[in-house]
């Protein structure tokens, strides 16, 4: 019997959240210019939220031995004319 696959998982765990009525209906109005349920547009919002907040963890923790071979990579300097080349390209925000 061949099984099925998936590309995202079921949904099958709740999140309850209180909000007044204004901000019920701001995100009511919000969730509605992308044809989204308040559930996905709270989701996708809460989501990008929680990965934004993880990528901008300056701590973390390696063992000594990756460790080593990070610090080994910061260590090595890029090729010259790569380098150059960076400095010399404007910024995206820019």
């Amino acid at each position: 019997m061949a099984q099925r696959v998936t590309t995202e998982p079921a949904r099958n765990q709740a999140i309850n959240i209180r909000a007044n009525r204004r901000q019920r209906d701001l995100i009511d109005r919000a969730a509605r210019m992308p044809g989204k349920s308040r559930s996905e547009f709270m989701l996708a919002a809460a989501c990008r939220e929680a990965e934004d907040v993880l990528l901008d963890q300056a701590f973390f923790r390696l063992d000594a031995e990756t460790f080593a071979r990070f610090s080994e990579m910061l260590d090595a300097a890029p090729p010259p004319a790569r380098l150059r080349d960076l400095l010399r390209e404007k910024a995206p925000w820019e």
